[in-house]
């Protein structure tokens, strides 16, 4: 039977968890506010791409947004598709902001385009 050297393959275990901090972070609650806000604007770019779907949001003051959605499933079961908004649309959300007040980045969890309501995370929806 081969020995593994054990530094090698613990230092690639540390490096992989130290990687994957932020992105868990990033997916949880923790990194939010618990109060809900509520932001109105334009749609500027819409990403179905992993790890969740997101908009870009220009607000009336000309800030852009970094909206993200839950998980592919979790989205999809809420109606959301890659057709559900486009650049150019006028989008009202609620949603849960970055405890950093210089990030422009809120996990939404009700979205209101071309008068459809999508309730992405309906369990937390307060309004």
């Amino acid at each position: 039977m081969p020995v593994i050297p054990r530094r090698p393959v613990l230092a690639l275990g540390v490096a992989m968890i130290l990687a994957a901090g932020p992105a868990l972070a990033h997916h949880g609650w923790s990194w939010a506010v618990e109060e809900q806000t509520e932001l109105t604007g334009t749609v500027r770019e819409v990403s179905m791409n992993p790890p969740h779907p997101s908009l870009m949001v220009e607000d009336a003051e000309g800030t852009v947004w970094q909206v993200d959605l839950s998980n592919p499933g979790a989205t999809a079961r809420s109606g959301w598709t890659a057709e559900s908004a486009a650049p150019g649309d006028a989008v009202w959300l609620i949603g849960n902001r970055s405890k950093d007040p210089e990030q422009r980045l809120m996990k939404a969890v009700q979205i209101r385009v071309r008068d459809v309501t999508y309730d992405i995370y309906p369990d937390r929806v307060r309004r």
